[in-house]
């Protein structure tokens, strides 16, 4: 990972954890640790969901991974799943992190955790990192080299992955749309939206599964980590938490959901986390053409897997904003949540015809 955009800060006082504990833990299974004491601990200050820390041994960089506190759903925050996701698809996918161990044991620090290596490089946010300058065609080109990657897991065999077993068979379109329904409204409070029509509308107009591929589940540019010193690259894919064998149009449905460009309307930019209204990044449009080319998907209506991204976003930080105004997270970034996502759904609902 990297400190780019001022990731790292002092670790919130609701997250910290036993250092000591972990590093009697780690030591055994990291044989550069042998006679070394506990590390600095640094917390990333990115990222809504899963709690990331930097394991800083002087010389030797570290990245430690744990569930958040207070509410979940039961699904999710599986660590054990997330590392075992990345070791079998490392061999497949060389942006993958190497994983140094991972700890089911509670009495550690009172939750899972993984332990895996740093990625180096820069990971962008909304505004670009001081002395980092993209023209409109290194723009365009990371935008381009962002979802050939995103076709490139799609077209991994997920039987020669080892990673069959993540899905359920057919009906994953089906299953998304009932159980980010269902999410919605466990976590629905009384400032945002019911968005019952937009939920009916998803159901009524689901296309059957294209095919079943491995998916990231989270696919955007904070979650990447760049070479940018000269043609844009990636070199690391981070955060796994969510990724499952399904349909590939979802996923990338998904991730166009947080493609915010220049000509779209203000209120829809305030939600976005990513730089993607720079000149020369490349519209949604070009993006869903240029994936489905290298991919040999075809679609008959696009728009369907568009509302649906919108609408799971808006599911995402709703859960988020839930959590914050019942008082189990302090974080001061999940204040304006609850705009965010009644913005989210007043789109989906502009696409789908149902405002």
């Amino acid at each position: 990972m990297s400190e780019n955009g001022s990731r790292l800060r002092e670790v919130r006082p609701e997250d910290a954890f036993d250092v000591e504990a972990v590093h009697a833990w780690l030591a055994p299974r990291v044989p550069a640790l042998e006679g070394r004491s506990a590390p600095l601990v640094r917390q990333f200050s990115g990222g809504a969901s899963n709690l990331t820390y930097l394991l800083d041994y002087a010389d030797l960089e570290l990245v430690l991974r744990r569930p958040p506190h207070g509410h979940r759903a039961a699904s999710a925050h599986d660590m054990g799943r997330e590392v075992r996701v990345q070791q079998r698809l490392r061999p497949h996918l060389d942006v993958v992190a190497e994983i140094y161990g991972f700890c089911s044991d509670p009495s550690v620090i009172g939750s899972d955790f993984y332990v895996m290596e740093r990625l180096t490089g820069t990971i962008l946010t909304r505004k670009l990192p001081e002395g980092v300058q993209l023209s409109p065609e290194r723009a365009r080109v990371l935008g381009e080299t962002t979802y050939d990657t995103l076709a490139d897991l799609h077209l991994i065999d997920v039987d020669a992955a080892g990673l069959a077993d993540l899905g359920k068979g057919p009906g994953y379109v089906r299953r998304q749309v009932e159980g980010w329904s269902r999410r919605f409204r466990d976590a629905l409070t009384d400032d945002v939206p019911p968005a019952e029509e937009l939920m009916a509308w998803l159901a009524e107009h689901q296309p059957q599964d294209v095919r079943a591929s491995l998916l990231h589940g989270d696919w955007k540019l904070d979650n990447l980590v760049l070479d940018l010193s000269g043609t844009p690259r990636i070199t690391g894919v981070l955060d796994w938490e969510m990724a499952t064998v399904g349909d590939p149009l979802m996923d990338l449905g998904a991730s166009l959901a947080y493609w915010v460009t220049a000509d779209d309307e203000e209120e829809f930019g305030l939600v976005s986390t990513q730089p993607s209204i720079l000149p020369g990044m490349p519209t949604r449009e070009q993006l869903v053409e240029r994936y489905l080319a290298r991919t040999g998907l075809r679609t008959d209506d696009w728009t369907f897997y568009e509302v649906f991204g919108l609408f799971r976003l808006a599911v995402i930080i709703q859960q988020i904003w839930a959590r914050y105004s019942s008082g189990h997270t302090t974080n001061p970034r999940f204040a304006n949540f609850g705009i965010a996502a009644a913005v989210l759904l007043q789109r989906a609902e502009r696409l789908a015809g149902c405002r």
